[in-house]
């Protein structure tokens, strides 16, 4: 019983006094870098505001028109998530690509910041 507990002091004596800062360090660095990535957004979007559960599926409200989601199509939430139609919020800032048919091929759910930052730019 003395052995095993002389055993388990010796491994978090040494290797530990060295490990535990190296994975703070790690962890500093990696909280860091991924708080100041951006999402890429695709150049030939257009700004708008989608109101989401007003319309059956594949029917999307995009500003005042109502227009049909592209077989494919896929829906991004704020956190960079897929979402299905049904988790449309009521109202949300919108980035939107219309395909050749006229469909939606992508809609992007935008962040504050990156509304700000795309209607600042004045491109869409």
């Amino acid at each position: 019983m003395m052995r095993l507990k002389y055993m388990i002091t010796l491994c978090y004596c040494g290797p530990m006094r060295i490990l535990l800062p190296v994975l703070a360090l790690a962890f500093a660095l990696a909280t860091t870098s991924h708080a100041q990535l951006q999402r890429l957004l695709p150049a030939n979007g257009k700004l708008g505001q989608a109101y989401g559960q007003q319309h059956q599926y594949p029917l999307v409200q995009i500003n005042k028109d109502v227009l049909r989601l592209a077989p494919g199509g896929v829906i991004v939430d704020q956190n960079n998530r897929f979402i299905v139609h049904g988790a449309l919020p009521a109202q949300a800032a919108a980035l939107y690509v219309v395909d050749n048919r006229g469909e939606i091929s992508r809609i992007i759910l935008l962040t504050p910041e990156e509304q700000a930052r795309l209607e600042q730019a004045g491109k869409r």
